[in-house]
């Protein structure tokens, strides 16, 4: 009779350990495919940044070059309407009053000194409300 029931709880031993042991190999094959989609989803977001931050590169390079060549034509501009209409009053040019403010900042940013947070004149921004006080 020992035997027997020697026998049956090994039986019950090996089926609970089977059932156990199928259960968590489950778990444990669901939880590696989690971590590698995890994986790859770190992956493909941090590849993604990086296109990111490569566009934006990309994109200030070029804005950077439009205003370059936009400032180059302004120029073009001026120095043209000045050569080809020379009788024409400075203050019926359109081109003459920006291209001393180009010519301007051309110099201040090509200097090698940092900019200054103040100007040499005033913004007449106070003079406006003055006159219209006076009014």
């Amino acid at each position: 009779m020992a035997w027997i029931n020697s026998l049956i709880f090994l039986i019950i031993g090996v089926a609970v350990g089977f059932l156990i042991a199928r259960m968590t190999t489950r778990d444990l094959k669901q939880q590696k495919d989690l971590k590698r989609e995890l994986e790859k989803s770190r992956y493909e977001l941090e590849q993604y940044r990086q296109e990111l931050v490569d566009h934006f590169a990309q994109s200030a390079d070029l804005l950077d070059t439009i205003s370059k060549d936009y400032s180059k034509l302004y120029q073009h501009m001026a120095k043209t309407s000045s050569d080809l209409m020379p009788n024409l009053p400075e203050q019926d040019n359109p081109f003459a009053k920006r291209l001393g403010k180009i010519t301007e900042i051309k110099e201040t940013t090509d200097s090698d000194q940092p900019p200054r947070d103040y100007s040499d004149t005033g913004s007449g921004l106070l003079k406006g409300e003055e006159k219209s006080r006076a009014s």
